[in-house]
């Protein structure tokens, strides 16, 4: 059960069968992590990929604060039948494009060919770092991210990020969100060819 915080649909509770192995966002970490989100982007003219989707408490927490383009992209077919189900039922269905693959895989896949002011992960707690560094090396080196964009990876506490494109890590008790930049060189070799 998770909840969603604001927006169009604040408070409304979001009940996933019981079933489902999942470690939705904690109300206090996804309060904070979006009170800085909505510092630094308008929500209604940003578009978000949404890594490791779950169940889709970060993916309807950002159409419930009005934003209209959303990629989730999730494994587990139940789960992306679920994200699918709940956002047709609160009308969430056209901001929502639910995608169901390995996200390794779908990063792989899609490079280069879209890009997202937000991208957000948050992989199983249990993957080993290399694996995280993965992540980060396949979005910022495949131009996932908008020149302003941001990656941001939901991680243990315990996991502390080497990383050039590290700008800042935010710890919520034993979840902490990392941001990452966008890779510099690429914005001024795109500078460059206009």
């Amino acid at each position: 059960m998770y909840r969603i915080i604001s927006g169009k649909w604040k408070a409304k509770k979001i009940a996933a069968p019981r079933n489902f192995d999942v470690r939705p966002t904690t109300d206090f970490a996804k309060e904070a992590l979006f009170s800085i989100l909505e510092n630094t982007y308008d929500m209604q003219s940003v578009s978000v990929l949404d890594l490791f989707a779950g169940i889709g408490s970060i993916t309807l927490e950002f159409a419930s604060r009005g934003c209209q383009d959303i990629t989730s992209v999730e494994m587990n077919p139940k789960h992306t039948a679920f994200i699918n189900a709940t956002a047709a039922e609160l009308d969430m269905a056209l901001q929502v494009n639910v995608q169901r693959g390995d996200v390794f895989d779908w990063l792989k896949k899609f490079r280069n060919k879209k890009s997202f002011e937000i991208v957000f992960s948050d992989a199983p707690f249990e993957m080993e770092e290399k694996k995280y560094q993965e992540i980060i090396s396949l979005v910022l080196n495949n131009k996932y991210l908008k020149e302003n964009g941001v990656l941001v990876v939901e991680h243990q506490s315990r996991m502390k990020f080497d990383h050039p494109n590290l700008v800042d890590t935010r710890k919520y008790g034993n979840v902490s969100f990392s941001f990452f930049e966008p890779n510099k060189e690429e914005v001024t070799e795109i500078q460059n060819q206009e």
